[in-house]
């Protein structure tokens, strides 16, 4: 017999959508989603990268100010923050697949309009383009709840980092290929660094036509009938976002995961956004730029595995520890690099290891610490929370660069992670 997510075994529960596969088949099932999850990350990291490796550098263009450069990474999360709550409204009443390509076309939708903004010289516009094209982030996040559905309590945290890990491939492609991507729209009027955008907008409407077509049956509507067939409990009752925002508030874990995943993911992206600019200071090109953002993403998505193993092996609140070490030492090591690409380069790299920890580790803790029902509004609101922090950090970013440099953007970011840190040990500490 196959146990199902948080669910008695039920080998013969028939699952919406092919009424030919039940229970028994389950392993097989979770193989088949992995696969075109798979498949879609690796599209959706291809499509995300290749645009936001120049973002901040477009804007700065457009706009002719390097203070408000740190708008663009602003805009491409303000995208998730503001799709999270009725991403998740979806997913919960219609299933991942519903809300994944939505979420894909209107990031193909809004890379288009960057692209119409550069064109035009229009920063309002480009500034609205860049929100849509973020959500074809929104897509790729959501898709590492989408993996840990139908995965076994003990393998979650592993489920939800090979989905993560296969962003690596289109991640690390991105950035290298926003040089080419600029040379194919020279002749077309198009700003050389829009040009990646141009090809972001179709790369997402390829992953929405994957996901529309083979991501059937939906994992989300699956495991939900697998565990009111087990238990007979469910209903739409425990599934609104009021619900998945009490639950947070009675839950602990759940308050640190969130805290975890936002944290890190806020410190990440207030460095990262700013380093291309802070290496064109020190007579770095395009290419350079490149070839330290492909390092990072790198780190974020090709260790992944590890960080799901660790997780469930040593337990979360372990690795969220190990993320707050790698993301401050990466923060002391990029902030104090100046002129030295590789040791900016290291610095990064590391920077994307601890994002990786957090957010593995702080996924796979929210996931555990909430009731099946309340999962897809729990995990938007953990989505909206992570995105709207890094909005307002991308924001400050520019800022504290064009005011003070981007030494002091690392340290006070690095101080973003106390919270989580604090509460990490707080939660150590009643464990044990």
């Amino acid at each position: 017999m196959t146990s199902t997510p948080d669910a008695p075994d039920a080998p013969d529960a028939v699952l919406p959508e092919h009424p030919s596969v039940t229970g028994a088949g389950l392993p097989a099932l979770r193989r088949r989603i992995q696969a075109v999850l798979i498949a879609t990350q690796i599209l959706g990291g291809l499509g995300i990268a290749t645009g936001i490796a120049l973002s901040a550098v477009l804007a700065k263009d457009v706009s002719g100010s390097e203070a408000l450069s740190g708008l663009a990474s602003t805009a491409t999360v303000a995208g998730p923050a503001l799709l999270a709550m009725p991403l998740a409204a979806l997913m919960a009443s219609r299933g991942r697949r519903a809300g994944l390509v939505l979420a894909y076309l209107i990031g193909a939708l809004g890379a288009g309009v960057t692209v119409l903004g550069a064109v035009v010289g229009s920063f309002p516009l480009l500034l609205v383009g860049l929100v849509g094209f973020g959500a074809g982030s929104s897509a790729n996040l959501a898709a590492r709840f989408a993996a840990a559905d139908l995965a076994e309590p003990d393998r979650r945290a592993r489920a939800i980092s090979t989905v993560v890990w296969a962003t690596t491939i289109g991640a690390v492609l991105g950035p290298n290929i926003a040089a080419p991507a600029g040379k194919s729209v020279s002749g077309l009027g198009i700003p050389a660094t829009a040009g990646p955008f141009v090809w972001a907008a179709g790369i997402f409407v390829v992953a929405a036509a994957v996901v529309a077509l083979l991501l059937r049956p939906d994992p989300l509507l699956t495991a939900r009938a697998l565990t009111e067939t087990g238990t007979g409990k469910g209903g739409a009752e425990g599934r609104s976002l009021r619900a998945g925002m009490r639950v947070v508030r009675e839950s602990p874990r759940a308050r640190l995961a969130l805290v975890t995943v936002a944290g890190s993911h806020t410190a990440m992206v207030s460095i990262m956004s700013m380093t291309p600019v802070a290496l064109t200071h020190h007579g770095a090109d395009i290419q350079l730029v490149g070839l330290v953002i492909s390092g990072h993403i790198a780190g974020m998505y090709a260790f992944s595995p590890l960080m799901g193993w660790l997780s469930d092996r040593l337990g979360s609140l372990s690795v969220i520890g190990l993320a707050f070490g790698l993301i401050a030492v990466a923060a002391l090591v990029a902030g104090t690099a100046g002129p030295s690409h590789g040791r900016t380069a290291v610095g990064l790299f590391v920077l994307g290891l601890g994002w990786s920890a957090g957010l593995v580790a702080g996924s796979a803790l929210l996931t555990d610490s909430v009731p099946e029902a309340a999962r897809p509004a729990v995990q938007g609101l953990s989505d909206f929370i992570m995105n709207t922090s890094a909005g307002v950090g991308g924001l400050a970013a520019g800022l504290i660069v064009a005011k003070a440099g981007y030494g002091p953007l690392n340290a006070i970011a690095a101080c973003l992670l106390l919270p989580m840190a604090a509460l990490a040990l707080r939660g150590s500490l009643r464990k044990a």
